[in-house]
Order: C-alpha cells, then structure tokens, then sequence
C-alpha cells in the first residue's frame, strides 16, 4: 500500500481534522491567530494525526472524537515544534523561517503554550478519563525528555542508552499516545490498548533515528530544514555515538571536540568520518530493527486495510527521505 492509497484510507477524516484545527486556531488576540497560521496553517506531512485515525480504523471507531483527537494530537506537535525552535535557535522549518524567525520568540514561546491548552481543552470534550489521563501524562513526558536532551547537548559521552530514553521521551511518547488513544476512545481492553501504544512507541523511535540521519545525509530542499543543525546545536545522535566506537584516537578526539564546539562549518569533516565507519548503516539497522517491533505490535489485530497502512507505514520508515 503507497501513500497515496493510505491517505484515501482516511481522506474524509483528515479534512475534518484540517477543519477542526482552522476553527480552533481561531483567536480574539490577532498575533496569536497569525503564528498559529504561519506554523500550522500551510499543512505539513500530519503524521501523528494520521496515525490517530488509522489506529481508529483499526479498532473500528467511528465516532466524532477520532477527529477530535487527530486535532489534539497535532496541536501538541506543533506546540512542542514552536518551543523547539525557539530552545534550539533554528531558523527553518518546513521549508521556510521557523516562527521564532519570523515572530520572535516571546510570540513563538506564547502560541505553543496558547497550542497546548488548546489541545487540552479538545481532550476534555472527548469525556473520557483514561484518554484525557494517558495525554497528561504524554505531555509531561514529552517536556522531561527536552529537559534531558538539553542536559546531553554538547556532551560526546552520551551512550546509545541516553540518547535511546530521549528520543523515546521526545518523540516516541507521542507517537505512542496518537495510537493508544484510538483503544482508549473505542473502549479496548488494555492490552490491546497497550499494543497500539507500543506500536507507535516503537515507529516512533524509529523515525526519530532516520530524522536523525537526515541531518547527515538528507536533501536541505527535501527536509526543509539546514543540514548540519543537529551539529550546531551539539547533539549527539545515534550516528555520533556508533563512530565514537569505532574511530581511531585522534579522529574520534577530533570528533568529540565538533560536538563539544557545536561546529556546524565541519559538517564536510563528519561526514568523511561516518563514512569511514559503519555509522549510517549502523544507525538505519537499528531503525529498521524497532519498525520491524512495531509491526509485531499489531499482530493480535483483525487484518484489514488499516492494519495494512500501519504495517506498511512502519515497513517504510527507513526509506525516508524528508
């Protein structure tokens, strides 16, 4: 199944969802309203949305709060992605300068607080108590894997260990909560509801290590983002660690010193280092490894077309290329 066949899956659902957020980015403040536009408002690849409304094809869940919650679900990405930005002092996103370019970062750091209240005010609406419980706690996990990730910048001994709890923390949580909502929402019993969690903790993960990658080896045009941000900002990511374990002294000395220094103008000299180690195939092995867990998160599961487009969603995670 392509990607074309997988969105027309849900093609229905997502022009709800994509009206849902149009009608509560509506603000009384017009600066608020014009961020959130700029931030949210041209698209996006909507994947944690996405995920949200074929996990609830996949638990048969019709009701009107799948849409509910695909709103919610991104409206906290975005928020985290506007705080991001501004923590990281990057200047694009998606393709163009990041709000905190384009606004500031008070007015950046102001809309993602103004999202994620937002969001929380979705949940409420859903009445249910487990689903509103598990995004609190999502959320707060969301924020603690930040506070751990900005405690590993610039530090080259950050093991595979550390860098495996932040990306779990930081992205996979809420890969997770955009799927074991769904159980949540159509009344699964928990283990199954735990499934789908695992599912997108897993997917998560994994995409998470390819976007790690893109950094080294993606298309600026294509990822719409600078090359080499990582670097600047001193995080050592997964193809960082694996060459540390396997460079002689003096490079691997000569390593730890760019991500220490954050020298982003030493991306070339990287670059020549992974290669001269198994890094990248490293890196992409390991990804593979944790979309393949994912799909055998879903194995108790009813086949059908949504199962398919989640099987084949995971299958495809390490052919990305933005």
């Amino acid at each position: 199944m392509d990607d074309t066949a997988i969105r027309q899956l849900i093609q229905r659902e997502m022009a709800q969802t994509e009206a849902l957020m149009q009608a509560e980015m509506r603000a009384e403040v017009p600066l608020a309203e014009l961020v959130m536009q700029y931030a949210i408002g041209d698209g996006g690849k909507r994947f944690r949305p996405l995920l949200t409304l074929l996990s609830c094809g996949l638990c048969g869940y019709r009701d009107e709060h799948a849409i509910t919650a695909a709103a919610f679900i991104e409206f906290i990405h975005n928020a985290t992605l506007l705080h991001d930005d501004v923590v990281d002092e990057s200047a694009l996103r998606r393709g163009k300068p990041s709000a905190n370019i384009a606004f500031g970062n008070a007015a950046s750091v102001l809309v993602g607080d103004f999202l994620y209240t937002r969001a929380f005010q979705l949940m409420v609406r859903t009445g249910n108590s487990d689903a509103i419980a598990m995004m609190a706690d999502a959320v707060n996990l969301i924020a603690a894997g930040e506070v751990m990730q900005l405690g590993n910048m610039h530090d080259p001994d950050v093991d595979e260990t550390r860098y495996y709890r932040v990306i779990e923390l930081k992205t996979a949580v809420l890969f997770a909560a955009a799927c074991k909502v769904a159980g949540l929402l159509a009344g699964l019993d928990p283990a199954q509801s735990e499934r789908l969690a695992v599912y997108g903790r897993k997917l998560g993960m994994a995409f998470q290590i390819m976007d790690d990658l893109l950094d080294y080896t993606g298309d600026e045009a294509l990822i719409g983002k600078a090359l080499g941000d990582d670097l600047a900002e001193g995080k050592p990511t997964l193809p960082l660690i694996r060459a540390q374990q396997q460079l002689p002294a003096a490079d691997k000395a000569r390593l730890r010193h760019i991500i220490e220094q954050g020298e982003r103008e030493a991306i070339g000299e990287v670059m020549a280092l992974l290669q001269a180690t198994d890094a990248l195939s490293y890196s992409r092995e390991a990804a593979a490894r944790l979309a393949d867990e994912a799909v055998q998160a879903l194995a108790s599961f009813p086949d059908n077309d949504y199962k398919t487009a989640l099987t084949a969603l995971a299958a495809r995670t390490t052919e990305r290329r933005r």
